[in-house]
């Protein structure tokens, strides 16, 4: 079996991946660009593919048996051109780590660990307890709002309850009141959800629906104090509006992970949003961190070896976007 890991993303999923499928396996790395005529055959002749983007530019791989993305969105490949033989998948299993992203983001605003580690430094004592103006705030009895309930929400909501916090979730499907979720809100009307909590962190796919969800009309209803997060895509959040929004302290601020400008092989080096969110003081920038952990790796890993040994031992695949055509 020919085995192609496609792209800097998807090689990070190549190392020891040998030790998951077995040594018959014939696995080969190529860049992202496909350029000697070498690397184009070998893609060509695919019966796996691994990688996380595929178009009609591409060498066609004929006798492809699976296709499969590296992470949960697909919407750099075009289903329509890739060969009605290949079953199409992808992997969650970056739930956990972007939960923890999103308390420790959370908690960092709460607990001023580094604050008051600095200045104790300096013999400043500006955080010890004993004196009202001295106070820190805390997360227990705060509501931390789900813009978004699959596999990110849920694990966040799970972790939110630990730390004593209302869970209210805006989702298309009806969600039931549980001992995890307090209220559920229509994904179609969100006019009583923006003002109802202290956090919203935003985790739903980028859809034509979805797109610019989080709008001016959003901000404006909701609390002073509130705090957005995105973790899902970047253009979910109206970049003009986020920006006016904190700009003007509409909110008291944002935890920003997904972007509206990325880096492309020309141009490294760029700023993640056209207008200068990077001037702002009311806002944590990361750049698309959250789900990169060395657990997140193991579990994609583990998915993509199973889903092969499905595809040929003639069994279901899971997390299938596409079933093969033929």
């Amino acid at each position: 079996m020919q085995i192609v890991f496609h792209g800097q993303n998807a090689a990070s999923f190549s190392e020891g991946f040998a030790d998951l499928v077995g040594e018959t396996a014939q696995i080969r790395v190529l860049p992202d660009t496909l350029i000697t005529a070498a690397d184009r055959q070998a893609y060509a002749e695919a019966d796996v593919i691994v990688g996380i983007r595929f178009d009609k530019d591409l060498p066609r791989p004929e006798k492809l048996q699976l296709f499969h993305v590296p992470g949960a969105g697909y919407d750099a490949v075009d289903l329509r051109v890739l060969p009605a033989s290949a079953v199409v998948c992808n992997c969650f299993g970056h739930e956990q780590a972007i939960a923890e992203y999103v308390m420790a983001a959370l908690l960092a605003r709460h607990v001023p660990l580094a604050d008051a580690d600095r200045k104790l430094r300096q013999a400043n004592w500006a955080h010890w307890a004993g004196a009202l103006e001295r106070v820190h705030d805390e997360l227990a009895e705060k509501t931390i709002g789900l813009l978004g309930y699959g596999h990110i929400g849920q694990a966040i909501a799970a972790r939110a309850k630990a730390f004593e916090m209302k869970v209210y979730v805006a989702n298309r499907s009806t969600v039931a009141a549980s001992s995890t979720v307090d209220r559920w809100f229509p994904l179609d009307n969100l006019r009583d959800f923006w003002p109802s909590a202290d956090f919203f962190v935003v985790s739903v796919p980028l859809t034509a629906e979805t797109t610019g969800i989080v709008n001016a009309e959003a901000f404006s209803t909701m609390r002073p104090s509130a705090v957005v997060v995105n973790v899902g895509r970047g253009p979910t959040i109206d970049e003009r509006a986020l920006y006016d929004a904190l700009r003007t302290n509409r909110i008291a601020g944002a935890i920003i992970d997904t972007w509206y400008s990325y880096p492309s092989p020309q141009h490294a080096n760029v700023l993640p949003a056209t207008l200068p969110l990077h001037t702002l003081a009311n806002i944590v920038m990361t750049p698309h961190m959250s789900g990169w952990t060395l657990g997140t790796i193991r579990r994609r890993q583990k998915t993509i070896a199973d889903n092969i040994r499905c595809r040929v031992d003639g069994r279901p695949c899971v997390n299938v976007v596409r079933p093969a055509l033929t």
